[in-house]
């Protein structure tokens, strides 16, 4: 009787399609990964900008805007992912933080969004809410 060695073609290519499989789920999971590492810099950023608009908006019952007032000009706000930081002064009282993602070097699906931060200062309180238009897998639970 014959003895049979090494693997048969079929067992190859079961082996291959396991491999395929497990890369394809791999790479999702990494760019998911890496998306969220990317928009966590705006995070980042504003979250270092919420005590200064905080304390200025309660002294003085105004939003300080980008570029007066203690804070630096919009585009100074900024880093490798995220372009320029935003502050405007919202109608019914309060303040929003807009942080615009890169068009460039930075996932495709982030790409120019934007993560908006808004005060809502009521008795002396700074309560923040967060929104976003980028895809919600890469936002963090506290602001989907």
């Amino acid at each position: 009787m014959k003895t049979q060695k090494g693997f048969t073609l079929i067992e190859l290519m079961i082996v291959v399609a396991i491999v395929a499989i497990l890369a394809s789920i791999a790479i999702t999971v990494y760019q998911n990964s890496t998306g969220k590492a990317q928009l966590s810099e705006a995070f980042t950023i504003v979250d270092g900008m919420k005590t200064p608009i905080a304390e200025y908006y309660n002294q003085t019952g105004n939003c300080p805007a980008t570029g007066s007032n203690g804070l630096s000009a919009a585009a100074s706000y900024s880093g490798k992912f995220v372009a320029q930081v935003d502050v405007s002064p919202i109608v019914a009282g309060g303040c929003t933080v807009t942080a615009t993602m890169r068009n460039a070097s930075i996932s495709p699906r982030l790409q120019g969004k934007t993560v908006t931060f808004t005060l809502s200062a009521s008795s002396g309180t700074a309560d923040w809410q967060c929104t976003s238009n980028a895809d919600a897998t890469y936002l963090p639970a506290t602001c989907q």
